[in-house]
């Protein structure tokens, strides 16, 4: 990860404000913008954090984890049920 990637100057106002954010910002603009090797990272980078917040919290950490895919899962149905 690194703050020097560079974002292309036609990106909109908002979209230069949340790639400058210090630590979501950086990862999303390495995703955007970097190397294809970056999402391999970025997904080390989410399992350790699912992993910490599950051995500090429990279940709950899980529960919440689990409440927040429940929209995805049902856009994806949705999306999927389509004729």
């Amino acid at each position: 990860m690194s703050i020097l990637t560079p974002v292309p100057p036609a990106q909109p106002w908002y979209a230069r404000a949340f790639y400058k954010l210090p630590v979501i910002g950086w990862l999303a603009r390495d995703l955007a913008f970097g190397d294809s090797d970056n999402v391999w990272y970025f997904l080390v980078i989410l399992l350790t954090v699912l992993v910490l917040s599950v051995a500090t919290w429990g279940l709950p950490a899980l529960v919440v984890i689990a409440l927040t895919y429940v929209p995805v899962h049902m856009a994806l149905m949705v999306i999927l049920a389509r004729p």
